[in-house]
C-alpha cells in the first residue's frame, strides 16, 4: 500500500490522555515514546500506525498495537503550505512489546 494512502485527516483513538507531568519519571522507567503523527491502521483495527515525518521525502512508519500504547501527549500540530494540518502526539509504548518500523522505498537498478 502506498503511504500517500495512509495520509488521512487524524481520528480519534480509545487511549486516554496522560496529563500528570510528575508521573513521567516513573513511565520512562517502563516505557518508550514514540512521536509522529497517528492514523488507523487501514486493515486491523486493533492496531495503530504512527508517521514520524508526514512531509519527509524519506518517510517510515511504526505500527503498535493498541494494548501496548498506555499514553498520548498531544504535540502541537503542523500545517503545509495547502492548509492541511496534521495531528502530532508522543505515544508511550510498554517496553518488550512488539512494534513495527516499515521504511518504503521505490525499487530501482543499481548502476553499478
Amino acid at each position: 500500500m502506498p503511504l500517500s494512502n495512509l495520509l488521512e485527516e487524524a481520528k480519534q483513538f480509545e487511549i486516554q490522555s496522560y496529563s500528570k507531568q510528575e508521573k513521567l519519571k516513573d513511565m520512562k522507567k517502563t516505557h518508550i515514546p514514540f512521536s509522529g503523527s497517528p492514523r488507523k491502521h487501514p486493515h486491523d483495527s486493533e492496531k495503530i500506525i504512527l508517521l514520524s515525518d508526514p512531509y519527509s521525502t524519506n518517510n517510515f512508519y511504526y505500527e503498535f498495537k493498541i494494548k501496548d500504547i498506555s499514553f498520548v501527549e498531544e504535540l502541537p500540530n503542523i500545517v503545509n503550505l495547502e492548509e492541511e494540518v496534521f495531528t502530532m502526539v508522543r505515544i508511550w509504548v510498554k517496553k518488550s512489546s512488539v512494534g513495527l518500523r516499515c521504511t518504503p522505498f521505490i525499487v530501482a537498478d543499481l548502476n553499478i
